[in-house]
């Protein structure tokens, strides 16, 4: 089950899209949807949760918490959308467009993918653009 929880204005529209996007994308990798949470809030309680679990000072516009199990794939990722609106607008992309990549970079944390090193960060992205490529396809 995929779930999402509001913590800010923005609401996605046509959400049954959203989900059977991600679920494809856990299929795509092999993988077996789970239990998934993304909660859309802001930068504040992103920052919160950054420092009192991951030691972290910085703003960031994704975290995830992983709770996989073998192949089938659990988590709770914590989105800013304070982020995603500054980075839309930097980007020069729509924010439901940049709300995406991210959805997608968060999962692909589930799946798997790191992005500490340069090369990990390279196949990141190019996994973010096959991934995004995927919203538009009909499942």
């Amino acid at each position: 089950m995929i779930d999402f929880v509001y913590e800010t204005d923005f609401k996605i529209v046509e959400l049954y899209k959203y989900t059977d996007w991600l679920k494809s994308l856990i299929i795509s990798e092999d993988k077996i949807p789970g239990n998934l949470c993304f909660v859309l809030t802001t930068d504040d309680q992103v920052l919160e949760i950054n420092k009192k679990y991951l030691g972290h000072t910085d703003f960031t516009d994704v975290i995830t918490f992983d709770y996989t199990k073998g192949s089938e794939i659990h988590g709770d990722i914590l989105i800013s959308m304070d982020r995603i609106k500054e980075n839309a607008k930097k980007y020069k992309v729509k924010p439901e467009d940049e709300l995406r990549r991210v959805m997608a970079h968060g999962v692909l944390h589930l799946v798997g993918y790191t992005d500490k090193t340069k090369a990990e960060k390279k196949v990141m992205r190019e996994k973010e653009n096959e991934k995004l490529k995927m919203f538009h396809v009909e499942q």
